[in-house]
């Protein structure tokens, strides 16, 4: 990206401001977000959306929008439904999709496309919002997200002042995804902190038996990438480089295990869908039709 100004633009967080060419049903989400920040007005965590354009599997998923609205849209009407986040900021890698936020009514912060990772783009915002001390990362292509899942994790790290991170995580109920390296698996002590994140199963059944797959509480968690941070450790996360468990497993949350810090699990019983193939899409525009 190209700008003569000394000063990058992703270093200015963007105004909330209603467009000229807003379209009727943005207005009135426009006057929804507004009333929803006012009511939480006084709340002390932040939700940020870290969106960036570049997808290998489904090019540009979040400005999909055969439904009407994009992918991104969705997934921000879904994250204003929780009732304890004070705001929501999309942190954004490009212009288009800065201007697809606003188009909608929201707010985008722009942030250096050189950013490795959506967690680093939520340290990027909590660096310049002192107001919050709790940020919760809601990837940007779940557009079916539970306001009550992004207010748990939020009430999770509100709990328990020992633990930095705080994150969800569901029962697995079948065996070909427990074997699955693509659905990473925790483990926890009693108190429900994590010991341990792996793409291996875990634990590691000496003697299977199906019905472990039914017990309750559940043997088996597949861990839900929703986060919900304290400032301080995300503003301390740039000197903590990558942990040797962290390389091994392609798992960022393994640094800071290694790093002796705490992360606090919640269980829910489903997660949501979120989209990264083209199929994945098709069945959420499906189930939104069918609800519409």
């Amino acid at each position: 990206m190209n700008d003569s100004n000394s000063t990058p633009p992703w270093a200015n967080i963007r105004d909330h401001r209603q467009p000229e060419n807003l379209d009727e049903a943005s207005r009135k989400q426009a006057i929804a977000i507004g009333q929803s920040q006012h009511r939480h007005a006084g709340c002390s965590s932040q939700i940020v959306i870290p969106a960036r354009l570049a997808s290998t599997r489904l090019p540009e998923k979040l400005l999909l929008r055969a439904t009407g609205k994009t992918v991104l849209q969705h997934t921000y009407e879904a994250a204003l439904s929780a009732r304890r986040p004070g705001g929501i900021t999309v942190a954004v890698d490009c212009l288009k999709l800065q201007r697809e936020v606003e188009r909608f009514g929201g707010i985008a912060m722009l942030t250096d496309p050189e950013l490795p990772s959506g967690t680093d783009r939520v340290v990027a915002v909590a660096r310049g919002n002192a107001t919050a001390d709790i940020f919760v990362n809601v990837q940007g292509d779940e557009p079916e997200i539970l306001g009550q899942t992004i207010d748990q994790v939020i009430e999770l790290l509100e709990s328990d002042p020992a633990a930095d991170v705080a994150t969800m995580a569901t029962p697995i109920r079948n065996r070909q995804q427990l074997n699955d390296p693509a659905c990473v698996k925790v483990v926890c002590d009693q108190s429900g902190k994590a010991l341990y994140f792996s793409r291996s199963p875990i634990p590691y059944a000496r003697e299977w038996q199906d019905e472990l797959l039914s017990s309750d509480p559940p043997h088996f968690l597949q861990h839900i990438g929703i986060y919900a941070y304290r400032r301080s450790f995300l503003l301390e996360l740039e000197q903590l480089p990558p942990s040797p468990l962290e390389r091994l497993e392609k798992l960022e949350q393994l640094r800071f295990l290694q790093a002796g810090r705490q992360i606090r699990v919640g269980v829910i019983p489903h997660a949501a869908a979120g989209i990264d193939t083209e199929a994945d899409y098709r069945s959420f525009v499906e189930r939104y039709r069918r609800a519409a």
